[in-house]
């Protein structure tokens, strides 16, 4: 069994890849390609189209920007000049479209690999001044921003693009994107190679598959929904009144871990954000309502260690590449499925272990059963148990923190629909004490 493992282990040299990119891997601390990028690069090398599936943190991103460097330094030697927008990838999110960014530019350092970032929340007039002065290879961007370029800036033009990259391809082909998509793909020539990514596919995947792919070549490293064997998964059932204080008592259990808890609203990471800073955790909020240069500050407080709580909404789900997170709490239970796998793909990345909880009250238990369903027929996710006198003793500290938070967003101009539903949720609370101590009393 060890002599077949080691037959099948190649590095990024068998690949294929040329000895600098072969280097910046290995400077990077990458060892050994991942299955995708072990299955990608070679028909990438070959120059078929491809349609990549796989899940979240196994590696997508180099599937894609590895080949494209290739290319890009082949056509370099044979041009004995390099070519300006040679590549253009599409992101559904300003974070992700960053971090894609930053992986080229970090394996492309060796080869003077330029590129530029399109995104909304910056200035259009600056970003055009960049794209006349550096003229990059590489052009990362949301579809909205990219479109504008395309229709308002004087001089710019993607006529000679080689290669089309379209990361997270589901969310791309959704209809938030879709007219833009459509702008992108007649503004650009029809003669490239394009690649599709994303750990889940939709049928709509095939209609662009027939529209712009010329015989793609599929390669899927993971099964529709897949978790990866290092993440330990489990969920804490608790009345919808005392999410909170498990909340609070799951995220007191793992002082020091870096935690991601996702909410289903941007109010709600605001207000989590400053109930838990309010007991002495540090958290901070990430969602799409925030500037940009707020986002990304969230974002890299969160990453230098700053923080170690980030509370964030599905916009952070999906493609952001922070290795250290340690826990990933459901604080609400996603209605769409896939939106559950995204979620814990935060963490247990690239071969490392962790820990995914989920807080399920009496109204999730559908959407939480579809959940376990998708990971399998038979799967159950385990239960975990708290003290829950243990857990009460919390209540008085957790509804105290709320109502100093509730004033402070009051005194700041907060949403009056805000203050209605945390007083109707201190409100749970007293009544659920009340119960409580009744049949406490009765014993």
């Amino acid at each position: 069994m060890a002599e077949d493992k080691q037959e099948t282990e190649k590095t990024f040299a068998d690949l294929g890849l040329c000895k600098e990119l072969v280097e910046a891997c290995e400077n990077l601390g990458w060892k050994k390609p991942t299955k995708i990028q072990e299955k990608a690069i070679p028909y990438a090398l070959q120059g078929k189209d491809l349609i990549g599936v796989a899940a979240t943190g196994s590696g997508k991103t180099g599937a894609f920007v590895l080949p494209t460097l290739e290319a890009l330094l082949k056509d370099s030697q044979e041009r004995k000049s390099v070519q300006p927008f040679f590549v253009c990838v599409l992101s559904p999110t300003r974070e992700l479209a960053i971090q894609i960014a930053e992986q080229f530019e970090a394996l492309g350092s060796g080869i003077g690999v330029r590129c530029v970032v399109l995104v909304g929340g910056e200035d259009m007039l600056q970003q055009s001044i960049v794209l006349a002065k550096k003229r990059p290879h590489v052009i990362v961007g949301t579809p909205g921003r990219l479109a504008d370029h395309l229709s308002n800036t004087k001089g710019f033009s993607l006529h000679a693009l080689k290669y089309l990259i379209l990361d997270e391809a589901d969310r791309l082909l959704s209809m938030d994107f879709e007219k833009s998509l459509d702008e992108i793909l007649k503004a650009i020539p029809r003669n490239r190679r394009t690649y599709l990514f994303s750990a889940t596919m939709t049928n709509k995947v095939k209609k662009l598959q027939r529209a712009c792919l010329r015989n793609p070549v599929k390669i899927e490293a993971a099964f529709k929904y897949s978790i990866v064997d290092t993440l330990e998964q489990g969920f804490y059932f608790m009345p919808a009144a005392l999410k909170d204080c498990y909340l609070v008592h799951v995220l007191s259990s793992k002082k020091g871990a870096t935690s991601m808890v996702f909410t289903r609203t941007c109010r709600e990471t605001d207000f989590l954000a400053l109930v838990l800073r309010k007991l002495g955790l540090g958290a901070i909020p990430i969602n799409g309502q925030m500037s940009q240069s707020n986002r990304l500050g969230a974002l890299n407080k969160f990453k230098a260690g700053e923080f170690n709580i980030l509370i964030c909404t599905d916009v952070a789900s999906r493609g952001l590449d922070i290795p250290s997170v340690d826990v990933v709490v459901n604080y609400n239970i996603p209605t769409n499925t896939k939106d559950y796998f995204h979620r814990v793909g935060r963490t247990a990345r690239a071969g490392r272990s962790g820990l995914a909880i989920s807080l399920v009250n009496q109204f999730d238990i559908g959407p939480f059963k579809q959940i376990e369903k998708h990971i399998g027929d038979d799967f159950k996710i385990p239960k975990y148990t708290a003290n829950e006198d243990e857990v009460l003793l919390l209540a008085e500290r957790v509804t105290e923190a709320k109502r100093i938070s509730r004033k402070s967003i009051k005194e700041g101009g907060g949403n009056k629909r805000t203050d209605r539903l945390d007083d109707e949720d201190e409100e749970d609370i007293e009544k659920y004490l009340g119960i409580k101590n009744k049949k406490l009393r009765r014993k």
